[in-house]
């Protein structure tokens, strides 16, 4: 009989502690910042694909935009850049107080172009892009820059980097990676 009684008084104590553990457990998860799922990813999703209109001036045959482009098709990051980058581009940026890496294009990961170190055989190959397209009037100008900013716009399905509508590069970087792909490539 004492034994029962202890067992039943020990069961008795346990629980206790346990509703006890878990009121307390729950005042902590109350306590703590519990982010909505659903808005996290309605925060993740890209806004609905989007036309543009190429920016006037964006291609002038400019050596330093086109230097600007190459460095960042062929680079991933400020931090593992290979080289000095070019005249208007860094390897960090400064967002507020800290100093984040610069995100590239690293479009050689899924394209090939002349003088490429990279896996190039997903996207469509690049080489002699200006011959094969913009000589031979298949392709504008307008068109490369529309497909670097947001390729959605013809492709809902594509695979590509959406840059200008997810805010990865500015008009300007476009106007950069658009002047590397369509110049002449020694």
């Amino acid at each position: 009989m004492k034994s029962k009684k202890l067992l039943l008084g020990s069961i008795l104590s346990v629980s206790i502690l346990a509703t006890s553990a878990n009121a307390a457990d729950q005042k902590l998860i109350d306590a703590v910042e519990q982010p909505s799922a659903a808005e996290i990813i309605k925060k993740d999703f890209l806004k609905p694909a989007q036309k543009y209109t190429m920016p006037k001036g964006c291609l002038s045959g400019d050596k330093d935009s086109i230097a600007r482009g190459e460095f960042i098709f062929h680079n991933l990051n400020g931090k593992k850049a290979k080289g000095t980058p070019p005249k208007g581009l860094a390897k960090f940026i400064t967002k507020g107080d800290k100093k984040k890496p610069k995100q590239y294009g690293n479009c050689v990961a899924c394209h090939n172009i002349e003088g490429a170190k990279g896996a190039g055989n997903i996207g469509p190959d690049l080489t002699n892009y200006k011959k094969f397209f913009i000589d031979a009037k298949t392709r504008t100008h307008a068109y490369v820059y529309q497909k670097i900013a947001d390729p959605r716009i013809d492709n809902e399905n594509t695979h590509m980097t959406v840059n200008l509508t997810s805010g990865l590069f500015t008009e300007q970087e476009i106007c950069d990676i658009t002047a590397y792909i369509i110049s002449e490539k020694k």
